[in-house]
This record gives C-alpha cells, structure tokens and sequence, in this order.
C-alpha cells in the first residue's frame, strides 16, 4: 500500500497533480506527501507561496537532505533537469519505492531506471491538461488526466505496483486512465508535443494559432508529428495519421490562448526541452535512415531563438 508521496518538481506538472494528492491525502490512513529539493533551492523556495487558479496556497516542503525514502516519487521536472533530480531523489527511494515519470518525451523511464534499478518504475504520460505557471502561480481550465500502464514483458511486481499506484490514485482523487497499449499512448503524446510545443515555441503562439490552417505554425505542427507517426512504425508502435487528427482534436479542447510548455519557455526566456523533442526524432530518423527536414528545422530554430536570450 503507498502512503508516503515525494514530488520532485514544482513545475505546472508538479504543482498540478501534487496539489490534487496534497488536498486529499489525508483520506489515506497514515498518508503524507512531501515535495522534495536539493537544498540549495529550499532555503530559496522554502518560504515561497504558491496560488492554484488564484487560490492561495502552502505545501510541505522538504530538503532532499531530510528525506527517507517514500512508497512514491513522482518525477515532475523538465527534461534538462532530470539528472540533478536524480540526484535530488536519491534519499527518497529504496528498494520498495515506485516512482513514475510525469515528464513528456519517451526516454525519461529508462534514464531513471539506468540510476535506479532497484525501484519498480511505471510508464505514465501526462496529457489533457493545458496548466501554466508563471513564477509561484499556476493556472489552468483543464486537468487532464495520468495514463498508467505495464508493458507485456513486464513481470508481476510490476504489475502489482501499477495497482498500488492506482489505488492510492482512486483515494485522492487524482484523474487518471489505465491503458493496456502504454507505449502507443507515450508515443502518442510524444508525438503531440512534438508538434505543438515546438510549434509554439519557434513562432510564439497559443494552442489556437498552431492549430489554425494555412499558418506556418500549424503546418509545422502537423509535418512535425507526421515526422513521429513514420518512426513510430520503424519502432514497432505504429501511429496512423488518423491518431494525429485525433491529437488535434486534443488540442483543440484546450484553451486557445494558452501555450503549452515551450512557448512558455520562450516567454520566460529559459532553455527549452527541444533536445527530448526533436533532438530524439533527429537521432531516431539517423537510426533508421528516414528523414526529419521539419523536426531539424524547428530544432535549429529553437536553439537561435535560445540563443538570442542574453545574459
């Protein structure tokens, strides 16, 4: 049974889903949630107040220096970030703990598990969701929800852990969906934010500028998962581009004003995730001999527009 929840993270991700666990924790007997830190950012941040949607709010927050290991690490930092949160992690786990990688793209599980191999890792994608956070505010209009599967080859603590994780899921009331195909709904998110999130980000829109037809952003948009569905089937998962009509049908339930995490990062003028998006659709493409001109030019684009921050 999970009862001790660490979160290693405070992005909109994080903040998200840990302010769900965190309002209803106390409906699991003995629960507790902590969001854990090196210690450097806790004596900056461990003071900070955060508002969700204008609500104002407190978390326990915790120096990785005063962890003990949880039942639960939620891995919720961007992809530049990962290996010091490996780092940051490390007082968390042990040989029971589960931990699940809310980050986009479709490398971080394997990137913890060559740190941790001991801990019973569980596929999870995050997508619904349309959260922004803007220094301690975070905003959003839709949740979304955790997709959580076991992959075939998977054996049964695998299996028992993903029910673990479920049922503590089920108590605090954090949205979430079991698939049985968890690689083809990874490489379906993948494949969305490798459309939409460098999109926006190389053009400076919202959702709804990337989705309306005949601009450059939207073209991109869609060249750039195309891109992922043809890998996609040297892969053995095999997108269709029926799954990217349904990704823009996605997208367009979000609000059209928002910009995903990307475009975020432009606006905050911080070093993006383009490497986890198109820097892995390149190296697949090199891999199988297929070509990727769309994901290469919004990869050189992010980087110049990077480039142009200053100091």
């Amino acid at each position: 049974m999970i009862r001790s929840v660490h979160v290693i993270g405070l992005g909109a991700l994080g903040l998200l889903f840990g302010d769900i666990i965190a309002g209803n924790i106390g409906c699991v007997e003995g629960g507790s949630i902590h969001f854990v830190m090196d210690p450097e950012r806790y004596q900056r941040h461990s003071r900070d107040r955060y508002t969700i949607n204008k609500t104002e709010k407190t978390y326990p927050l915790q120096s990785s220096e005063d962890a003990v290991p949880a039942d639960l690490v939620i891995v919720a930092v961007k992809y530049n970030a990962l290996e010091s949160a490996l780092d940051t992690m490390a007082s968390s786990v042990d040989d029971h703990t589960v931990i699940i990688s809310v980050m986009n793209g479709i490398t971080s599980e394997s990137i913890i598990a060559r740190r941790y191999p001991q801990c019973r890792i569980i596929d999870c994608v995050a997508q619904g969701m349309d959260a922004m956070r803007f220094g301690t505010d975070l905003v959003y209009t839709k949740t979304g929800a955790l997709h959580l599967g076991v992959r075939e080859r998977d054996n049964e603590q695998m299996r028992t852990a993903l029910r673990e994780v479920e049922e503590l899921f089920d108590k605090v009331s954090l949205p979430y969906i079991h698939e049985d195909d968890i690689l083809y709904r990874m490489w379906f998110k993948f494949m969305l934010n490798v459309g939409i999130n460098q999109s926006c980000m190389v053009y400076g829109v919202g959702y709804g500028k990337a989705l309306e037809d005949g601009t450059q952003a939207c073209m991109a948009n869609i060249s750039a998962m195309r891109e992922v569905v043809v890998l996609s089937e040297k892969e053995g998962v095999k997108l269709t581009d029926d799954d990217v009509n349904k990704a823009v049908a996605v997208l367009r339930t979000l609000d059209p004003t928002a910009t995903p995490s990307m475009g975020q990062d432009r606006l905050a003028k911080r070093i993006s995730e383009a490497d986890m998006f198109a820097g892995t659709v390149i190296a697949l493409g090199k891999k199988h001999g297929v070509l990727t001109p769309v994901n290469s030019y919004l990869y050189r684009r992010v980087h110049e527009i990077e480039a142009e921050y200053g100091g």
